[in-house]
């Protein structure tokens, strides 16, 4: 018995010095084994950190919130440069026409009294120039109307028929007796359509320009009120007609221009 329990001994004591060499070799090799995990991890981690940029590139370039797509030249397209041109020959050639059309008037006339009307009606003198100013006042507002992209299309809608308008006074010339209802209804329309038309051209916040801005365009709409209510006072015998006909035309005249120079500016700027 005792000689079989020293067998056992012998036999189990090689089982049990290989199993501490192993576990020995296995704690050795552990440093192995961590520096392998950590490369892969760290491999790994590289692997998804790019999978992970790409994404996060993607997702950047088209946030809508990124500095590329919030610029306002971005958000709508740029005015040409015709339009600078045509919305600028309006007031100098309404200004042109009467001026030089009353310079060929007889002495009798008076630019204080009397209208733009009757340089381009039948008893006017060389009544073609006041009446080509008006045709060519005319084709630069739907010129205007058709360049002035950055605008809603209601605002270049009106600006459309005020154009309209300006060449049907012109098609429609004062007779000898007075203004007929044709030509009055024309030039009504002229002046009421720019008079309002800062209210279709203003924008919410935050708007590109002051022209376009809800604050500026009542301003502009409260001045040309103001500039109509003197038109209308004068043309019911208050005071100087041809005056107010001649300051209020040029002043309407003139916003489409601000507003085409205002927003080329800003889209520049951007």
């Amino acid at each position: 018995m005792t000689e079989l329990a020293r067998l056992d001994l012998a036999r189990s004591r090689p089982a049990r010095d290989g199993v501490t060499f192993r576990s020995a070799s296995s704690v050795s090799e552990l440093p192995d084994l961590r520096s392998a995990t950590n490369g892969g991890a760290t491999n790994g981690g590289a692997t998804n950190g790019g999978a992970k940029g790409g994404p996060a590139r993607a997702l950047q370039s088209t946030n809508p919130t990124s500095s590329s797509t919030a610029s306002p030249q971005s958000m709508s397209p740029s005015i040409p440069g015709w339009t600078v041109v045509s919305a600028a020959l309006c007031p100098v050639l309404l200004v042109g026409g009467w001026l030089v059309g009353g310079a060929v008037q007889p002495a009798s006339y008076s630019p204080l009294q009397q209208t733009m009307s009757v340089l381009a009606g039948q008893p006017g003198t060389d009544r073609w120039i006041m009446t080509g100013a008006l045709f060519l006042v005319g084709a630069t507002q739907l010129a205007t109307a058709a360049g002035l992209t950055e605008v809603g299309r209601p605002a270049r809608l009106l600006l459309l028929v005020t154009g309209l308008c300006t060449i049907g006074v012109a098609c429609s010339p004062e007779p000898a007796a007075g203004p007929s209802h044709v030509h009055l209804a024309f030039a009504v329309s002229c002046v009421a359509t720019t008079a309002i038309w800062p209210l279709f051209v203003a924008r919410r916040p935050p708007a590109p320009s002051w022209s376009v801005s809800i604050s500026g365009c009542a301003a502009v709409t409260a001045f040309f009120a103001a500039m109509s209510a003197w038109l209308l006072f004068a043309t019911l015998g208050g005071g100087d007609l041809g005056l107010a006909e001649r300051a209020t035309s040029t002043a309407l005249g003139l916003f489409p221009l601000v507003v085409v120079w205002s927003l080329r500016q800003t889209a520049n700027r951007s």
